[in-house]
């Protein structure tokens, strides 16, 4: 399961990508305090049953705020976001949204389990899959069902079933507390890759004559 540091370098690289003039560095501490914020819930964990992976990995936080800035940019007479922070408050709200949902949630859906639908369904899901070319089979591809139109997730049981340790709450029986950090040379690659083009990004001219 992918450590905090490792989703912030993958959010440092679609906050690249993605904030174009708005880059700076104030846009990317927004960025990556919202990337780092559904890891909180480990906090939560200590006091409730419903705790890490769940309280703040759910799809309903982004979808929300990604809903309430649509109605704030594009239905309102008058943008509350865009009166206060303009075209640049805009655009970090909407990488940050990006970030939460992908950089975070996503990676954490990917290389580990997420409790995609809490509270409205107590259930943690798994993506897993892959996509071969195939000689004599053609394209075979397992993350969409044949009759299905949204991607196959592997249900593996609810907050009651599924226990996620963490350095904060190692568990009952736990005589170390571990906090990871790197857990596999993919992360490593994606952490070093994310900090250099992100630092990249905030160092270098965006233009020749800078």
């Amino acid at each position: 399961m992918p450590s905090t540091i490792v989703h912030l370098a993958f959010a440092g690289l679609i906050a690249s990508a993605l904030l174009g003039d708005a880059f700076d560095r104030k846009a990317l501490a927004v960025v990556l305090a919202v990337t780092a914020f559904p890891d909180l819930d480990s906090f939560i964990a200590l006091y409730a049953t419903a705790g890490h992976r769940t309280v703040l990995h759910n799809v309903w936080i982004p979808t929300i705020a990604a809903v309430a800035l649509v109605v704030d940019t594009r239905v309102r007479d008058q943008s509350m976001l865009r009166a206060r922070w303009g075209w640049w408050g805009v655009r970090v709200a909407w990488v940050s949204v990006v970030c939460y949902l992908l950089a975070h949630i996503g990676l954490d859906l990917v290389d580990g389990v997420v409790n995609l639908f809490w509270p409205v369904h107590d259930q943690f899901y798994a993506l897993r899959g892959s996509i071969e070319l195939s000689s004599e089979r053609g394209i075979v591809q397992t993350f969409v069902a044949v009759d299905g139109l949204l991607p196959s997730l592997q249900a593996v049981g609810g907050t009651d079933e599924v226990a996620i340790t963490t350095g904060v709450d190692p568990g009952a029986d736990a005589t170390e507390r571990v906090f990871p950090v790197i857990g596999a040379g993919w992360e490593l690659v994606v952490f070093l890759t994310g900090v250099f083009v992100t630092a990249a990004r905030a160092w270098l001219p965006s233009s020749p004559e800078e």
